[in-house]
């Protein structure tokens, strides 16, 4: 690497031009002054014994064992002293260069990491610059294709959103309940299965079961109220091409939905906010923004929803509630609560 290389028989330098210490091995082959004193007075020791027994008056020397033993341990004990003391002051001697060396390494070391670290910045800095540049042209593209996508969906939508049939007699049966709804005022209760069946909408123009299911929910007021909002939504959901039959939320469980129909909001009754597509959020939250037909469209709906299923909740079994959950009315308003914020 740049930063580290040098050529032969110089010195190596850090980042900032000063010269790093050159690590030798330890001193310690030759002898110290902690050797030479040792031996100094190992040598007067002996020189002081052996006068001491070559002058003594005759018969006071090496005259038994006993004083032989005596005289030996005599001389050879202080050496043995001298020497241990000098051993060990060569030993502390050599960690203490050791230490030194192991430290100037480490700082030798730091210097070379930070100078290839700037060395490595100084580099990647005009690449990270491009790279967030190729990234945020990346984000314009995706975003411009967002857009083109979103408007050709408008457009061109693939395919209604309920039959075309069932629209007409929703909007009839709407255009009667604003002329009079003595006859909805009359009506018997609408059991909950047909209630269910009609929020779910018929499944083609041949679903028999359905549309019979509608005419009865739209005799009744209040269903009516509910399912003309909730055509609306659909209606215009399908015009950014966002169909219920697509999605694949999350089913809460039934005590979740009753939480909700007394009148529980916001984080208790997160797990009815199970729609996870990204794409028919992101479009319904924009849609949401720009459009404010759409928007109080999206509220009013909302209200009717809350409305309903308050009175639902209250005779409807578990069962009930998990069949309604299911429907397309529910899905959209699934949708549409976790983008309003219903849940949070």
């Amino acid at each position: 690497m740049t930063g580290s290389s040098s050529s032969p028989g110089s010195s190596p330098t850090s980042a900032g031009g000063r010269p790093l210490r050159s690590y030798d091995a330890p001193a310690g082959s030759g002898l110290g002054g902690a050797e030479l004193v040792a031996i100094g007075l190992g040598a007067l020791w002996l020189l002081a014994a052996v006068a001491f027994y070559v002058f003594a008056p005759h018969g006071a020397g090496l005259s038994q064992w006993t004083d032989l033993i005596t005289g030996v341990l005599a001389v050879v004990l202080p050496l043995a002293m001298l020497w241990v003391a000098a051993s060990a002051a060569r030993s502390a001697r050599v960690m203490r260069e050791e230490s030194e060396q192991l430290q100037a390494a480490i700082d030798g070391l730091r210097q070379t990491y930070l100078a290839q670290a700037q060395q490595h910045a100084a580099v990647a800095e005009p690449s990270m610059a491009k790279r967030l540049e190729e990234i945020a042209e990346a984000t314009r593209k995706t975003e411009t294709a967002l857009a083109t996508f979103h408007t050709s969906r408008r457009a061109n939508p693939v395919r209604p959103a309920i039959p075309a049939e069932a629209a007409e007699m929703t909007a009839a049966g709407q255009g009667s309940l604003a002329l009079g709804t003595q006859a909805a005022d009359t009506a018997p209760p609408l059991p909950a299965d047909q209630f269910i069946r009609a929020l779910n909408f018929p499944e083609t123009a041949e679903d028999e079961e359905g549309f019979a299911a509608l005419r009865a929910a739209l005799k009744d007021r209040k269903a009516a109220q509910v399912i003309q909002a909730s055509q609306d939504v659909l209606t215009l959901l399908s015009q950014d091409g966002i169909y219920m039959d697509d999605l694949r939320p999350d089913m809460a469980r039934p005590e979740v939905w009753r939480q909700f129909g007394q009148g529980a909001r916001g984080r208790a009754v997160a797990a009815l906010g199970g729609v996870r597509d990204r794409t028919s959020l992101a479009l319904t939250a924009a849609r949401m923004k720009q459009d404010p037909i759409f928007r109080d469209a999206a509220h009013h709906f909302l209200r009717r929803f809350d409305q309903m299923f308050a009175d639902f909740e209250a005779e409807a079994t578990d069962g009930e509630i998990s069949a309604l959950g299911n429907t397309r009315t529910a899905r959209a308003f699934m949708l549409l609560g976790r983008v309003a914020g219903t849940f949070d």
